[in-house]
């Protein structure tokens, strides 16, 4: 566990680190998070109401810090996607990865 410190950032980034198994997946979980709560906002006056809105309830207006306090409290929990899917995400060749290495 990584040891706390005062920073400036609510919630403590150590607190966020120990949620996700590295700072890439913070970011891009807290990323995505961020454009779909960007996007449900955006929405609001249309009703389409298809996009989750936020899960907590919180003081900030910024899209990234309420998706930061989501991670915070396990609302939003990253999971890894099975390596098939992952390639066909990725535009990735599908087959043997050490055949593609020839």
């Amino acid at each position: 566990m990584a040891k706390t410190h005062d920073t400036m950032m609510t919630p403590a980034i150590e607190g966020l680190l120990d949620r996700v198994d590295s700072k890439f997946s913070l970011v891009t979980l807290a990323a995505r998070r961020a454009r779909n709560i960007n996007s449900y906002f955006n929405q609001l006056g249309d009703g389409l109401g298809h996009m989750i809105p936020p899960q907590v309830s919180s003081t900030a207006r910024k899209p990234l810090s309420i998706a930061f306090e989501e991670i915070s409290v396990d609302k939003i929990v990253a999971t890894a996607l099975p390596v098939e899917q992952a390639g066909d995400e990725l535009g990735l060749p599908s087959g043997d990865a050490d055949a593609s290495a020839d």
